[in-house]
Order: structure tokens, then C-alpha cells, then sequence
């Protein structure tokens, strides 16, 4: 790229941000030329968000400064950043559930007195120009995840943004949905608009960006353009070494003395789940890939007692040879199914809590933890045994777990329903929001439990991570199971050729 000084629309100098004397980000240097997409990138807890948090006044800096085109920038609360063009788009979103869709896009910028007929036409307006399908009418209570990014997306456009900070913008997007995101992006691009991407997906940065800056411990790694780089070379700058790569898929011989510890029969809920079918075997890792809408969660949601299926021929689920139908997700743990959810901070755990308090909530939870009485010595020593085992880390010893990193709160979640003892586990898209180096450890360990003789299925929309530790892949399509490979036969082309036609 042959920008110049004046071509620099936003930089940081010697930035810093400390919490209780524990530095998050340390004297980072960073520039935005005016029309670049940048991706920034890093582990959980590298610092990403948290310069992103100051450059939209969401924090004040404890050192340094915030330059905007030259001028040095003071910024107290969102709204001093929004007026000066810098908007950022959430991975949890920041919407209002209460308020409609048009309402959310104008809030912040209201006018004096606006008919609502007339908010409506113009806000349908903007999204149709953005090629977006959402209601502006709707509440944003009603709308999917991919809906709500649209809605973060047109508020930024409408605040007429120069920058534009997108945290983990593809996590809950589907294919087409990602695609059409990138030609958005694109397009911004073209109008001038500067870029910040954040994302955990390292072929996405490299696909869009124009240059990649690497964050690790909280400090400035690296910048350079995205073409002097690689997937494995961002790893490496990213976690200060070389992930060990290609662990075996499968520990055993996979075909000899299979035990059969769920099936699923004709089972149907509503327009969601149509006539599905499929059985999990002890110690194999079984997936299930498939577009959002396919049934997949749904159907997980079903074997765990989280929903029902029809009352009427809804088909039949066995665990070990018995029939079951769980009215209630507790008959199902006291059976040994456990379900780890693809929502972890709206359904995983306690935010408020501390790590070794939400651990032990898995363990109440189980017919051996209601007990009358349990000490404190013991429940701290279940709690440390625990984020040992899948050493979970923060920055203080009674951290709250809203205080954690993605990766780290994805494995209180998952001690949380490890400590149960399951006889089968199912994992809702394991790994979002993880970066490069948890990813890893949480493949380790799903890949343990089935070397435990453990029953296990994964739900993911991240086909490189179903092709990595699946010992069977099975492709859900518009409610249904349609087709299953082994891991050497797959494909990533040929999964989403079963998953779309």
C-alpha cells in the first residue's frame, strides 16, 4: 500500500489500560490509513478489545493518547467517538431488546419530533440499500443473531462512521451471510470508510484485509501487509511459538466391539426437526455440520430436555438401549447427557460468579453434589482440581467470569458440565469466539473424552475444525440427517454441497 502520513485517519500512541495495577494493554503503537480494512488479531485476552473499547470512548485509557486525523482526542463515553465518526459493531451486540429495529439504528441520533410511519420508511429504506432483510419494525427482542449484526452494521452506516470496528462480525453468520458481509465491507471500503476487524478466523483476515497487526499479552507484535503474511505465521507471532499440528484423529480401531450409546429415531419438532435419524457411538467423536435453520441445535436441544419434540409422533430417542424423553434438562444430566451450549455468556454460566463458583453449580446439579452440606475446603479444592485440569486462567484467583477471555470462559463452561460425569457430551459449536491456541486445548480435551470411552457430538459451522476431530460427519439439511462421511473421504466442498442442495 503506498499511504502517507496524511493518509492516517486514526492512530494510537504508546496506548496503555490497566485494572487494579494489572496491564491489559501495554504502550501499543497502531495507525488506520483512511480506506484500509486492518485486521487485528490475537489469543483471548491479547488486548484486542480492549484498545478497540477505547477508540469508541467505551474506556478511557490509563496512558497515552488517541489521535483523529492529527488531533489529539479526549474520548469519556461512546457518544464523544460516535461524533467523530467512529463506530464499532459488537460481537455481543449493544442493541436495546425492547426497541424496534429502526428505533435502535436512530437511537443516539434522534431528532426533536419524527413520525413513526415516517422513521420506518426511512430506515427500510437504508436497510434495503445495505441488501439486508430485516423488519424495521420488529423488535430486536424477536430478531437471530446474523439480524442483530445487520442492525449494529446500518447504525454505524447511518451515523455516517469514517471507522468502523467489527468484533467477531462472522461468528454467527452462515456462508452466504459472510459473503455478502465482505462484499459490504468491500464496498465501505471504496466510499473511503476505514476498517477494524477483529476475528479469531485467521483465513478471513488474511481473505479481507490490506494489513494485519498480530497483539499478544497485551502488546504490539507485529504489523504488516496482509500479503507478507501467512496462516502459520500469524500463529506463530500470535502465541509466541508453533502449535503442534495434525494430532490423530482417531486413537483405535473405531470399527471393532462400536457401542451404540444414543440413537435417534424419526424424531420431528415442529418445521424445525424433520423425521431426523443418526446414532452416536462410546468413544467416537461424531459431528454434525449443517447451515443455521438445518435442526441442529434443535435436535441437541431435544436429546438434552432443553425443548420437546411432538407429542405425537415425534419419533423415539434411546440412550443405551432404554427408551427416554426428557421433560426437563436435570432428567437428562441424572442420565448422563450433558450439553454444552453455543451461547455460553446468555446460557453457560454466571457471569457475576467466580470461576470456582461456577464449577461448583455443575456439580449441585448432580445427584453426588446435593448434598446438605459441602465446605468451603471442599469446594474450592473441586474448583481447583478442575481449572487445573483444563487450565483455565485469569488475571486474579477470584476473578469474575465475565472478566474472562472467550477461550477461558469456554472452559468454565465446559468443567462446569464435565463435572458431571457424563456418558455423553454434546458440544454446540465448541469453539466460538476462541482463539487459535484454546481452540487447540479444547480439541484436546473433546478428544480425550472420547479416548474415555466417552459418547460425543460436536455441532460446528467451522468446517475446518469438523474435518479436524471427527471420527464420523453427518450433514443435517432443512430438519434432517442427508448424508454422513468418514474424515478421510470429507471435504469441505462436498459437506456444503449436501448442506445446500
Amino acid at each position: 500500500m503506498a499511504n502517507t502520513k496524511n493518509d492516517i485517519v486514526l492512530s494510537l500512541v504508546k496506548a496503555g489500560k490497566t485494572y487494579a495495577g494489572v496491564p491489559a494493554i501495554k504502550e501499543i503503537d497502531f495507525d488506520l490509513y483512511r480506506g484500509e480494512i486492518h485486521a487485528l488479531v490475537g489469543e483471548n485476552g491479547a488486548g484486542k478489545s480492549t484498545l478497540c473499547k477505547a477508540i469508541v470512548g467505551a474506556i478511557v485509557l490509563t496512558s497515552g493518547k488517541i489521535m483523529v486525523e492529527e488531533k489529539v482526542r479526549l474520548f469519556q463515553v461512546p457518544k464523544d467517538a460516535l461524533k467523530l465518526g467512529l463506530a464499532m459493531v459488537y460481537q455481543e451486540t449493544s442493541l436495546v431488546p425492547t426497541m424496534t429495529v429502526a428505533q435502535n439504528i436512530q437511537l443516539g441520533k434522534e431528532k426533536f419530533h419524527t413520525s413513526l410511519k415516517k422513521l420506518n420508511i426511512n430506515m427500510q429504506q437504508l436497510i434495503q440499500s445495505l441488501h439486508f432483510e430485516v423488519d424495521p419494525k420488529m423488535l430486536v427482542s424477536s430478531l437471530g443473531s446474523a439480524q442483530k449484526q445487520m442492525v449494529e452494521i446500518t447504525r454505524a452506516v447511518y451515523y455516517d462512521a469514517k471507522v468502523i470496528i467489527f468484533d467477531e462480525p462472522t461468528a454467527s453468520l452462515t456462508p452466504e451471510e459472510k459473503q455478502h458481509l465482505f462484499n459490504l465491507i468491500s464496498s465501505l471500503k471504496k466510499k473511503g470508510v476505514s476498517i477494524i476487524f477483529i476475528s479469531h478466523a485467521l483465513e478471513e483476515a488474511l481473505e479481507i484485509a490490506d494489513r494485519i497487526t498480530v497483539l499478544r499479552d497485551g502488546q504490539h507484535v507485529i504489523t504488516a501487509n496482509t500479503n507478507e503474511l501467512s496462516k502459520d505465521l500469524l500463529v506463530k507471532h500470535m502465541v509466541g511459538r508453533e502449535l503442534q499440528q495434525g494430532y490423530k484423529l482417531r486413537t483405535k480401531n473405531q470399527t471393532v466391539n462400536r457401542r451404540k450409546i444414543l440413537s435417534v429415531e424419526n424424531v420431528i419438532k415442529g418445521k424445525m426437526v424433520k423425521n431426523m435419524s443418526f446414532s452416536v457411538y462410546a468413544g467416537e467423536i461424531t459431528a454434525i455440520a449443517g447451515l443455521v435453520g438445518s435442526g441442529r441445535t434443535e435436535i441437541a436441544h431435544i436429546i438434552a430436555g432443553v425443548e420437546q419434540r411432538n407429542f405425537v409422533r415425534g419419533g423415539d430417542i434411546y440412550l443405551e438401549g432404554n427408551p427416554v424423553h426428557y421433560y426437563v434438562p436435570k432428567q437428562a444430566i441424572n442420565d448422563g447427557i450433558v450439553y454444552v451450549t453455543e451461547d455460553r455468556k446468555l446460557n453457560g454460566f454466571f457471569e457475576t460468579m467466580g470461576i470456582e463458583d461456577n464449577i461448583h453449580v455443575g456439580w449441585l446439579s448432580t445427584r453426588l453434589g446435593r448434598r446438605f452440606f459441602l465446605s468451603q475446603k471442599e469446594r474450592k479444592g473441586i474448583g481447583e482440581n478442575w481449572k487445573d485440569r483444563l487450565k483455565i486462567k485469569g488475571l486474579n484467583r477470584n476473578d469474575k467470569v465475565n472478566k474472562l477471555s472467550g477461550g477461558n470462559q469456554q472452559k468454565v463452561v465446559v468443567a462446569k458440565s464435565l463435572i458431571q460425569k457424563p456418558k455423553l457430551v454434546i458440544f454446540d459449536e465448541p469453539t466460538r469466539g476462541v482463539d487459535v491456541g484454546a481452540i487447540e486445548e479444547i480439541h484436546r480435551i473433546i478428544r480425550s473424552l472420547a479416548d474415555e470411552d466417552i459418547g460425543v457430538l460436536v455441532i460446528s459451522s467451522y468446517l475446518p475444525e469438523i474435518l479436524k476431530i471427527s471420527d464420523r460427519i453427518l450433514v443435517a439439511r432443512q430438519g434432517r440427517i442427508v448424508e454422513e462421511f468418514s474424515p478421510e473421504d470429507a471435504t469441505e466442498e462436498k459437506i456444503m454441497f449436501a448442506a445446500i442442495h
